[in-house]
């Protein structure tokens, strides 16, 4: 299914052109051997070479392409577009599934909710839509922002989300209605990255403040506790919990961080991005991070020692996005020109 859009004037609320995304329009992905899957500390057989399965150029955009990200199957690819629109592929084939206009400026940021069923776009024109995937069509409009939105972030029961971005502040929303819960305070600069713990009991959230804010939801409305960890020099521009709550944050200081959020205390630190981290994920069982850095390579980490196991090199140009499908493929998203 396609849908059109019109072109749009120039947004009211323009994005910095330091804040935008990568020039191209054009993504590829790439699908390792199902030889990285399953490969634990444990395992006694010697770590194979991380290599391209295979690519496929999504080509139909207008304008530059600023995120991108996996549906939870991996079987479906969502591209932001700086031409206001949300685009939908087929990850195997590139066969263009819709292409949904709404937005009145660039889509900055999108994400598919856990059960697969919904996905959220935002915007520089402050808002945020909710979709549905099977009908491609927008079942709420957010407003509450009055800046850019950069991040959003579904409870793993995809009943709430968590929004951030130039205002400074992070907002909760109920999926269903679309009624805003509450507003959370306490970033001093632009809310940049955001997750929800696996038991919904906490959400992290990273700003351009350089801190990572771990808030407690169990609190009673409107007071909500959070605690800080800080340890990152840059913006934190991407959060991600394990199955078992580990969290690990990368930053524009190139570095990834792996924290036990309970006890606030530092488990590992990632070395060997040699520019600023974009996307990282965690392995279905917890014991492989890979993440992708504004750049050509993509690096899988043993979580357990802290050493970088496997690195993929020019694939493509900027890196948008790494996700493991559910059986421990690693799918990696990005612009090529």
């Amino acid at each position: 299914m396609e849908t059109t859009s019109k072109q749009f004037p120039p947004s009211p609320f323009p994005c910095p052109k330091w804040a935008r995304g990568p020039t191209s329009a054009r993504l590829g992905g790439t699908l390792p051997p199902p030889g990285l899957a399953g490969r634990g500390p444990m395992s006694s057989r010697a770590p194979g070479k991380l290599a391209v399965g295979r690519v496929k150029f999504f080509r139909r955009h207008r304008g530059e392409v600023n995120f991108s990200a996996f549906s939870p199957d991996g079987q479906t690819l969502l591209t932001a577009s700086e031409d206001g629109c949300v685009y939908g592929w087929k990850t195997q084939s590139g066969h263009l599934l819709w292409r949904l206009g709404g937005h009145t400026g660039p889509v900055k940021f999108c994400r598919f909710s856990p059960d697969g069923r919904l996905f959220a776009s935002t915007s520089c024109d402050c808002t945020i839509r909710l979709w549905d995937v099977s009908e491609a069509k927008c079942l709420q409009i957010l407003k509450g922002h009055q800046r850019s939105v950069e991040t959003v972030s579904f409870s793993p029961d995809s009943k709430q989300l968590a929004s951030g971005g130039w205002d400074k502040r992070v907002t909760l929303w109920e999926v269903q209605s679309g009624q805003m819960l509450r507003h959370l305070a306490g970033h001093r600069d632009s809310v940049q990255s955001s997750d929800f713990a696996p038991n919904s009991d906490c959400l992290a959230t990273g700003s351009w403040d350089s801190t990572i804010h771990i808030w407690d939801l169990r609190a009673g409305t409107p007071a909500i506790s959070h605690q800080d960890l800080e340890g990152h020099t840059g913006n934190i521009s991407c959060l991600c919990y394990s199955a078992a709550g580990l969290l690990a944050s990368g930053s524009w200081d190139k570095t990834i961080h792996i924290w036990k959020p309970s006890t606030r205390s530092l488990l590992v630190q990632l070395k060997g991005h040699i520019t600023w981290v974009k996307s990282i994920a965690f392995s279905p069982d917890g014991l492989q991070l890979a993440s992708a850095g504004y750049s050509k390579m993509v690096k899988v980490w043993d979580c357990n020692t802290g050493k970088c196991i496997e690195t993929l090199k020019g694939a493509l140009d900027v890196v948008h996005t790494c996700a493991f499908t559910p059986d421990g493929k690693l799918l990696v998203s990005g612009a090529a020109d």
